[in-house]
């Protein structure tokens, strides 16, 4: 199958801007399923939850899905992009999903990072969604920090770990190269480039989108300046034996019962 990512340099707060930008550069390719940054179409550093809430839209009714949806079934792609999900009277960082067909699912992110606690509510379930014959798991940025957000999502039998990404601090990309080493899946890290500055503000993203095989490998990979639309073929074969020797299976060895409590514990 063909996989990519699209790695942007987005304005804050210039939705339609955005999407144009996106949707114009998607225009370039076809047949495949890519993965955009997190909160691609609004921008990251919001002062307070007023302004947030008036960029954040409806995934059933809003612009940003609406406009994105065209490009899906036009161009029969599979995408997975960040926004700000309006959902009753909250807001979550979500990753949508929209197949080539036009169906639309939806991520919410579970493990905030830093200021992003202050608006946002956290998700409570984690996604996978089919994309052709794959079986696709989805993450946000900070989620690549926490171990068990993969490895469940690889038991739910995620082929691809489709990570979009709003990456300041400089372990996201290699973190991602250990999530597909163990648990032998695809990943796909879809980052932003730029400052962004909103009064005293002010976020450097790292760029560095890529594409990372399930022996940890870069398949192709971006820099930190530049836009960039890269895709490639994958072979979903190699996801699926999770066979590291003769005699050692990836999912199989493990021994369950002795994780279990560690489950358990709370939060402090």
């Amino acid at each position: 199958m063909k996989l990519g990512f699209l790695q942007m340099r987005c304005k804050f707060g210039e939705v339609k801007a955005n999407v144009k930008k996106a949707s114009n550069l998607l225009g370039k390719v076809s047949d495949a399923t890519i993965v955009l940054p997190e909160l691609f179409n609004t921008g990251y550093l919001f002062k307070n939850k007023g302004e947030l809430k008036g960029l954040a839209e409806n995934t059933r009714t809003g612009y940003t899905v609406s406009e994105m949806k065209k490009v899906a079934k036009k161009k029969r792609l599979n995408l997975i992009f960040g926004m700000a999900q309006k959902s009753g009277s909250k807001v979550y960082n979500s990753a949508v999903y929209i197949s080539d067909k036009g169906k639309v699912d939806v991520y919410q992110k579970v493990h905030l990072f830093d200021r992003e606690k202050l608006f946002f509510q956290p998700g409570t379930a984690l996604k996978t969604v089919k994309a052709g014959d794959a079986t696709v798991g989805i993450m946000i940025c900070f989620d690549w920090i926490v171990p068990e957000v993969s490895r469940v999502l690889t038991l739910k039998g995620a082929d691809i770990l489709a990570h979009p990404a709003n990456l300041v601090l400089p372990w996201g990309q290699s973190g991602m190269k250990i999530r597909s080493i163990e648990n032998g899946v695809f990943s796909v890290t879809a980052n932003r480039i730029g400052v962004e500055k909103r009064g005293t503000m002010d976020l450097a993203f790292t760029g560095g989108s890529q594409i990372v095989n399930p022996r940890g490998e870069v398949l192709v990979s971006a820099g930190d300046r530049s836009e960039s639309l890269k895709v490639i073929e994958i072979d979903l074969e190699e996801a699926r034996n999770k066979n590291i020797t003769s005699g050692n299976h990836l999912i199989n060895d493990r021994f369950p019962p002795l994780y279990a409590s560690l489950g358990r514990k709370s939060r402090k």
